[in-house]
């Protein structure tokens, strides 16, 4: 069977990742996650801002596989400032540097520019990876259900919720629902994008929505650019929205979230 999308994203991120714990071992990874400010209440953010009125997860994002360069020179730290001015209720931070340009500097400077919750967005599949996303500032961590084996994602959820940071786990067909239900996530996510092929299916959050009442609150996430999409997800049964194209390329990014936020 020939390798997906998927397969080759995770292959990619666990080569950077040998290549970070060539320089930072597991033991002083460890001991800078201990060390690190008590992690804010990602799931409860998000809670809050839906009562009142609408959860939004802003990204920074400079690229992406499939559409290439976004906003390549973005400053993380002024866009996250701009997403909590324009009322986003959480952050997310892409952290892969070799398919997205991210960086876990990236991730540390957003985390110190606001005073949101900050999620880490990355393949991570192993424990050296949601240690170190705790000692880069990390409030929350994804995990993609796809990416990971019932035995594996159980100890990494464990891990995480060890260490304090929230789960956003990420499902993109019905049969990663089973899995999810058995992880226990404190969030849910629905992308739309297919990670083993690229291809988004708009439809796929109201076709999954129903199956997936009662594990977690739900994060749609993929292909929410304007407002009449935010108000059709949030129809649709999300609890929150997680948009990152459509803001991190936007020329005024704090607009462009309080258009969202406000729709």
């Amino acid at each position: 069977m020939s390798a997906t999308h998927l397969d080759r994203l995770i292959a990619s991120a666990l080569e950077q990742m040998a290549a970070r714990a060539a320089r930072a071992p597991l033991k002083e990874v460890r001991a800078r996650a201990s060390a690190a400010p008590a992690p804010r209440g990602f799931a409860a953010a998000l809670k809050a801002a839906k009562e009142r009125g609408r959860a939004l997860i802003a990204e920074v994002k400079r690229a992406s596989p499939s559409r290439g360069a976004i906003a390549p020179h973005l400053d993380p730290g002024a866009l996250a400032a701009a997403y909590q001015r324009g009322g986003a209720a959480c952050v997310s931070v892409l952290t892969d540097r070799a398919n997205f340009g991210g960086s876990l500097d990236d991730l540390a400077a957003a985390r110190r520019a606001c005073g949101l919750p900050v999620l880490r967005k990355d393949f991570l599949v192993t424990p050296y990876q949601i240690y170190e996303s705790r000692a880069h500032g990390a409030d929350a961590v994804l995990l993609i259900a796809a990416a990971l084996t019932p035995p594996l994602l159980s100890e990494l959820r464990a891990l995480a919720r060890e260490l304090g940071l929230a789960v956003l786990l990420e499902v993109h067909s019905e049969e990663d629902l089973s899995a999810a239900r058995a992880g226990e996530p404190d969030l849910l996510g629905i992308n739309a994008r297919n990670l083993k092929t690229l291809v988004v299916r708009p439809e796929t959050f109201r076709d999954l929505a129903p199956h997936a009442q009662g594990i977690a609150p739900l994060v749609a996430e993929s292909g929410v650019r304007t407002a009449a999409d935010a108000r059709r997800y949030t129809e649709l049964g999300a609890d929150a929205l997680l948009v990152g194209e459509a803001l991190s390329a936007a020329n005024d990014p704090e607009a462009a979230t309080r258009a969202l936020v406000q729709a």
